[in-house]
């Protein structure tokens, strides 16, 4: 192996050297990690989201609140957390279509979205969504229609941007928890539509 190889995936080795010296030591049983990843997939996002988008979709004056202040609605349903202060939330429409993006690191707001996807943190995603965001979007598999507008959000340490996507249609009959398993953590950071994956 030379100085570098692009195929090593080095965080990844030291999560795990870390993780089994702290297990060798007794300070971390060899399941808890397990436990908190499968906390943040399964429990805390992104269902958490799913149930504020729900919401909003189910109720205009919670998705007024949740547009006018997006920290504070997202608290009334017990949702709240580091890295979920100063939420805004940005309304997907027919005619704008927002997506989002980090492009310093990785500031995602994981009480309400839980863990961020793998290409969320990638340098290619963080660099090519905002100079290409159409092409981006469409190799995720998400084609938008051309005089829809497109609105990349830049989410910071200060702020965490989350869309509120369109509802998708003949769901007007549906109950807020079945709307809840309409809503993937994808389409609430704008590359994909909710009812898809």
């Amino acid at each position: 192996m030379g100085e570098h190889d692009d195929t090593v995936n080095y965080p990844s080795l030291r999560t795990r050297a870390i993780e089994s010296l702290l297990v060798e030591k007794g300070i971390l049983a060899s399941d808890a990690v397990d436990r908190v990843v499968s906390t943040y997939e399964e429990d805390i996002g992104p269902l958490n989201g799913a149930r504020v988008v729900a919401r909003a979709w189910s109720d205009g004056e919670y998705k007024t609140r949740l547009l006018e202040n997006a920290t504070g609605a997202i608290a009334e349903l017990g949702i709240s957390g580091m890295q979920g202060e100063n939420m805004v939330a940005l309304e997907n429409t027919s005619e704008v279509h927002n997506v989002v993006v980090c492009t310093l690191c990785s500031c995602y707001p994981w009480p309400v979205l839980g863990l961020p996807p793998y290409w969320y943190k990638s340098p290619e995603y963080r660099a090519r969504v905002v100079v290409e965001p159409r092409a981006v979007l469409e190799e995720l598999g998400l084609e938008l229609d051309d005089s829809q507008e497109l609105r990349v959000w830049d989410s910071s340490a200060d702020i965490r941007y989350m869309v509120l996507p369109e509802r998708p249609a003949g769901t007007d009959d549906l109950s807020e928890e079945e709307l809840t398993e309409l809503v993937t953590r994808d389409s609430m950071i704008g590359v994909a539509r909710a009812g898809t994956s």
